[in-house]
């Protein structure tokens, strides 16, 4: 049957449907459907089932015949409509024909067209039947499942359907509460709102996950597989020994990435950073690594590093007896002014020390003498106008099936590393411009206010008018630490552009090829891409098991501190948290006031914890 012009009365299909041809136009057709709809189409718009007559749509039959035997017959062979109709049916007629292009459009044991059907092999009419079969189990297994939701019969609970049984619906849901992507067919057809919240409460509520679940680093994109490259080894170069000097690398119990220590000599503060650029050139897969992960990820269950644990361990002041390092030999005015600095890849000695062990030895030398000049120096940038805010501090870690919550004590040894840090900061930033060294420069923008408060709710204020620091090539005051020029460089072990500033600190040293300023300018813009959304990971997950552990204490009662009031509206710092909270209150509370609250609610998926005032 070629496609020609069909008669009047013909059958004919037109997209899906049967239609028949009502009347024969210049270069048009029209044709009635069954729901007596009349349609003007175009010849090339119908396929010709049959010639006719066909008198009306309502005459095409249901018809009783042997289709699975004329399949067997023409297994593997090719066929037309009419010769399938008439060895189905015994005759070929508008009824036949329509009821044997209906199992051709089925496709299980016929396709094609109508002048040309292709009959399926043995094996492909087996095949598609398991997938038909397959399917029509997932349907109604879909079909159970919404209804059991429905019902509030899908759970870990007594009597309740255990939800393993349904667990290819659930991936997409786990997907989209992992933030991999933003549909879920279930979230639709249950009603709710297709976000990776939704998700996750879904999942929380039917025990498919436990609360020991953070989704945020996935969530947020960041990379949480170890690095494993090949480390190279530690290239000869002429080093200055300076394992005669105390040199002491204080951190916090458990830290495993030393990349700090402090020296006095003289008048001379020596502050020495793991050499990482010596491993790390850049071009090298050590560096592309790092850049890619930006910085360390820190999370309360797990530490993700920017390297290699090998190069860790190679690198960190005080994991060997000796240890590579650059060292800054900074010069200080009586004012606490830098009057210069010499910069030199050194041998160290280094005692690693915690900051408690750090403070009990701090009226010891040379720790005391340290003490006195990070003072100095702290002081003078506090009259610069530094802003310092002064907030409780914990330390949040899962240990097995605990979460742990420790506070931070504000020990003057901790003081002393900060000031000795910012301190190699300015230094590295005027020892680039003075050469003319392409640095990534951090800086600040100002206070909208001058005030520099001293109470939490004063600091609270100020801390949300800040403006964020920047990453530029071109130096400027960064005017919340108080200095004029600043550049982050006593971390490479955990920073990426920490890392750039000691690779160009390194070829200048050297005599080395510099980067320039757009070779600085485009690893900044790809670190801050991705340690944006590592320090936003870091964030959510700080949150995320700090409500856990108030899940597993749900009778938790404890202290807030009101730093905002807006109406009724209450803000409370609750120090031993470290956690906002927010409460309608009713009654005057003033700020700065203490008071007694209690764990209400948390909604876990939402990172709320709702608390109300007690006693």
């Amino acid at each position: 049957m070629a496609n020609t012009m069909p008669h009047q009365d013909s059958l004919v299909l037109y997209k899906t449907r049967p239609a028949r041809v009502a009347h024969l136009r210049a270069k048009r057709l029209e044709i009635e459907l069954a729901e007596g709809e009349s349609l003007r189409v175009r010849p090339k718009d119908i396929l010709l089932l049959h010639p006719g007559p066909l008198s009306s749509l309502a005459a095409l039959q249901p018809q009783k015949g042997e289709i699975h035997a004329a399949w067997e017959l023409l297994a593997g062979q090719t066929t037309t409509l009419a010769e399938l109709a008439e060895l189905a049916y015994g005759q070929f007629t508008p009824s036949t024909a329509w009821a044997a292009w209906l199992h051709v459009a089925d496709g299980l044991y016929f396709q094609g067209t109508p002048q040309e059907i292709s009959a399926r092999s043995r094996a492909e009419v087996v095949e598609e039947q398991a997938v038909r079969q397959a399917r029509a189990a997932e349907e109604q297994a879909w079909t159970e499942l919404i209804n059991l939701l429905r019902e509030g019969r899908l759970g870990t609970g007594e009597g309740q359907v255990p939800p393993g049984r349904y667990a290819e619906f659930f991936r997409e849901v786990e997907d989209l509460a992992y933030g991999r992507i933003d549909k879920s067919r279930l979230l639709r057809e249950l009603g709710r709102g297709e976000s990776p919240e939704n998700a996750h409460a879904l999942l929380l509520q039917l025990g498919i996950w436990s609360p020991a679940i953070n989704p945020y680093p996935t969530r947020q994109h960041v990379t949480t597989s170890i690095p494993e490259l090949a480390v190279p080894s530690l290239s000869a170069e002429d080093r200055r020994d300076l394992t005669h000097l105390l040199a002491f690398a204080i951190d916090d119990e458990g830290n495993q990435e030393p990349d700090d220590a402090l020296s006095l000599e003289d008048d001379r503060l020596w502050v020495h950073i793991a050499d990482v650029a010596a491993l790390a050139p850049p071009g090298s897969s050590l560096d592309l690594e790092a850049r890619e992960r930006g910085a360390a990820l820190y999370l309360p269950e797990r530490t993700v590093p920017m390297i290699p644990f090998a190069a860790i361990e190679g690198l960190g002041l005080g994991l060997s007896e000796i240890s590579p390092a650059l060292s800054f030999g900074l010069d200080l005015t009586r004012e606490g002014q830098l009057a210069g600095m010499e910069i030199v890849p050194s041998w160290v000695r280094v005692t690693r020390l915690t900051y408690r062990e750090a403070q009990a030895r701090l009226e010891q030398e040379p720790l005391a003498s340290l003490y006195r000049w990070a003072q100095i120096y702290g002081a003078r940038r506090q009259a610069a106008g530094a802003v310092s805010l002064e907030f409780p501090e914990v330390d949040i870690a899962v240990e097995g099936e605990q979460i742990v919550i420790r506070p931070i004590l504000p020990l003057q040894s901790r003081d002393l590393v900060t000031e000795a840090m910012l301190m190699t900061g300015e230094a590295v930033a005027r020892y680039a411009l003075q050469h003319g060294i392409s640095m990534p420069f951090t800086t600040q923008d100002p206070p909208r206010s001058d005030e520099r408060p001293t109470d939490l709710s004063g600091m609270f204020a100020l801390r949300r008018s800040l403006q964020p620091s920047q990453y530029s090539t071109i130096a400027a005051p960064h005017a919340g630490l108080g200095m004029e020029v600043y550049t982050q460089a006593t971390s490479p072990l955990r920073r990426y552009l920490d890392l750039v500033a000691h690779q160009q600190l390194r070829a200048h040293v050297r005599g080395e090829e510099l980067l320039d300023s757009a070779q600085i300018i485009e690893r900044v813009g790809t670190t801050e891409a991705v340690s944006g959304s590592v320090r936003r990971a870091e964030r959510l997950s700080r949150r995320h098991w700090t409500l856990v552990y108030l899940l597993q204490r749900p009778g938790w009662t404890g202290e807030g501190i009101v730093v905002e009031r807006r109406g009724q509206r209450t803000t409370l710092i609750i120090p031993e948290l470290d956690l906002d909270a927010r409460l309608r209150v009713r009654r005057d509370l003033s700020l700065n006031s203490t008071v007694s609250i209690a764990l209400r609610q948390v909604d876990l998926p939402r990172l709320a914890a709702h608390f109300r005032l007690s006693g």
